[in-house]
C-alpha cells in the first residue's frame, strides 16, 4: 500500500484531492479548500493521498507540531475516502504510512480529534492502537459574536 500513497504538493495535486475532502467536510468550496491548504502548509500542514485511475479516492492531512503537553506530535487533521471506495483498506494504509511517519520523524506520539458519532473511524483507530485519552472542548462562532 505505501507505494500508492503519495505526498500531494502542488496545487493541482491538493485540487485533485477536493472531492474526497469534500465528504468529510462539506462546508467546503475548491477556491477557499486550495487557499486554506496553502496558509495550512505554512505550519507544516501536509496532505498524503492514494489515487485509483487519476482520482483521489483516500486522503488524509496532518502536520507534524510541539506541544508542552505531550512533546513532538503528528497531528491527524483529516482522513477520509470516498464513500465508494470505502471498505478496500485505504484509510487503514493511510494510518500505517502516518503511524511510519511520525517515527521517522521522532515524533513522541500521533494524535487526532475525531466526532463522537464516527464510529467506523473509531473502530479504525482503535485497531491501530489508538487511545481515547481525552474530551476536545471548543467554543464556536468567536468571529460572529
Amino acid at each position: 500500500m505505501d507505494r500508492d500513497i503519495v505526498v500531494m504538493e502542488s496545487e493541482e495535486d491538493i485540487a485533485l484531492c477536493f472531492d474526497v475532502f469534500k465528504e468529510l467536510r462539506p462546508h467546503l468550496n475548491l477556491s477557499d479548500f486550495i487557499n486554506q491548504v496553502s496558509r495550512q502548509a505554512e505550519f507544516s500542514y501536509k496532505i498524503i493521498g492514494i489515487k485509483k485511475d487519476d482520482v483521489v479516492v483516500s486522503a488524509a492531512g496532518f502536520r507534524i507540531s510541539e506541544f508542552l503537553a505531550w512533546g513532538k506530535v503528528l497531528y491527524l487533521d483529516d482522513l477520509t475516502t470516498l464513500p465508494a471506495h470505502r471498505g478496500n483498506g485505504y484509510a487503514a494504509g493511510l494510518m500505517d504510512w502516518l503511524i511510519n511517519h511520525a517515527k521517522e520523524m521522532g515524533c513522541d506520539a500521533l494524535h487526532l480529534d475525531t466526532g463522537h458519532h464516527r464510529h467506523q473511524a473509531h473502530k479504525l483507530y482503535l485497531k491501530k492502537g489508538l487511545a481515547i485519552t481525552s474530551h476536545h472542548l471548543s467554543i464556536d462562532g468567536l468571529q460572529n459574536a
